[in-house]
This record gives structure tokens, C-alpha cells and sequence, in this order.
């Protein structure tokens, strides 16, 4: 049966590997919100879960609209418990520096690092308070290495990286986990189709990165991953 008091908060759970995220999880038989901006895509999800749907539950959410995250935090909160935030929400352009607007660039650092710190703001307290939690964020490896076309998506999450080891040093006596992954290529609509065709066969699957991820949360000692770069075999593209 699953647990309905402890749940599993997944923003960007829509596509890619949210997608993932949120039906391996619920697979497992974890209480899973998923949010996103685009709720009929979170809804297909519960109705492709068949019999997991039940573990499943969508919402509207646009992670960039602070008073909206912590909002929801307060609602969902009444009757849940979120055991692990898994922030994944995360947009980018493939722009250089020079030709990315500022509109673009303020709407990537919004969504991938201030999205990702709202959400954290609003659960902490209550793992703070329990003791308990954990902490997961899909970084990228731009965390790692540099890629050109790549400035304000590596500003923004290269930041999250730089705050949430920050974070884990200041919360290692609340017993809470901070889990950063950065994954290489990976095959997700967040690339161009022709990229996607050409590439897609080298690139990470979506499914194998959500099982790993399950298997470091579900990690149940005194042990922790805490920062996981994940590559393609072959390297990066």
C-alpha cells in the first residue's frame, strides 16, 4: 500500500526526465505530485500508469512565480508530507551569449535556478523541523565542463550547483540529503530534432537515469551520493 502522509514533489514532471522521474517513482510505490505548466501532459502520465495512476497526482505549476510554489507548499502540505523534492523544472535557448535576450536569459535563470530555490525554500522548513529529507536536484554537466551556445542554462545551473552545496554543509546535522545529479546528453525534446536524429542512440536514456536516481533515494544508511555525474558511454556529444 502506499504511504499517502509522505510524498514525492517533482517539478517539470511533464517530459523528459521528470517524465521518467515520475513514473518510476510511482512505479515504485511512491506517492508522487508532479507539477509543471503543462497539465495535460501530467494527466496523460497518470492514465499511461494504469494500475500505478492512483500514485500519481498532477498539478499546474510554473516554478518561476515564487508566490505560486510556496502557495501549492502550503496546500498540498495540510495532508502530505514531501519526504524528497526532486527539482528537474529547467528550460534553455542553445543561444550564444551575444544573441540570447535579456527577456531569455531572465526567463532561464528564473525557471532553472530561482524556480529550483523557491521550491527548496518552501519544504525545508518542515525537513528542518523533522529532521528528515531529501533533496535531489537534475543539474547538467555544465556543471562539469563547457559548452558554447550554452551561457545563461550554464549560469543557471552551474548557481544551483554553487547554492546547494552550500545548503548540504548547512543542514548535514538535520539529517537531510542534497543530491546533486548533472547528467550529459540525454534524450529529451529539450534538443533540436535533427541533434535528437542524429544523436539519439549515443545519448542517455531518460528511463536509465530515473532508475538510478530511485535507487540513490531509495538508498536507506547512513551513506549518500551526493553529487553524481552521469555521461554517455562514448562521452559528450
Amino acid at each position: 500500500m502506499t504511504d499517502k502522509n509522505q510524498a514525492v514533489w517533482i517539478t517539470g514532471a511533464s517530459s523528459g526526465i521528470g517524465k521518467a522521474l515520475a513514473i518510476e517513482f510511482s512505479k515504485n510505490g511512491l506517492y508522487v505530485l508532479g507539477t509543471a505548466r503543462r497539465i495535460e501532459l501530467l494527466n496523460t502520465i497518470k492514465k499511461e500508469l494504469g494500475e500505478f495512476g492512483n500514485n500519481f497526482e498532477p498539478h499546474l505549476l510554473d516554478v518561476s512565480d515564487n508566490e505560486a510554489v510556496f502557495q501549492f507548499y502550503k496546500n498540498i502540505s495540510v495532508n502530505l508530507q514531501i519526504d524528497c523534492l526532486i527539482n528537474n523544472a529547467g528550460i534553455t535557448s542553445f543561444k550564444t551569449a551575444f544573441d540570447n535576450s535579456i527577456e531569455e536569459i531572465q526567463k532561464i535563470i528564473e525557471v532553472n535556478l530561482l524556480g529550483s530555490i523557491y521550491a527548496i525554500k518552501s519544504v525545508l522548513p518542515d525537513m528542518i523541523m523533522r529532521k528528515s529529507g531529501t533533496i535531489i536536484n537534475i543539474l547538467s554537466a555544465v556543471t562539469q565542463k563547457i559548452f558554447t551556445s550554452s551561457s545563461a542554462y550554464s549560469a543557471s545551473k552551474v548557481g544551483l550547483h554553487a547554492y546547494t552545496k552550500v545548503l548540504r554543509e548547512e543542514v548535514r546535522d538535520k539529517n537531510i540529503r542534497v543530491i546533486n545529479i548533472s547528467p550529459g546528453a540525454t534524450a529529451t525534446s529539450i534538443w533540436h530534432s535533427g541533434t535528437l536524429e542524429k544523436y539519439s542512440e549515443r545519448m542517455i536514456s531518460t528511463e536509465k537515469i530515473a532508475n538510478l536516481i530511485y535507487r540513490l533515494y531509495e538508498e536507506n544508511s547512513n551513506l549518500v551520493s551526493e553529487e553524481v555525474v552521469i555521461r554517455p558511454i562514448k562521452g559528450d556529444l
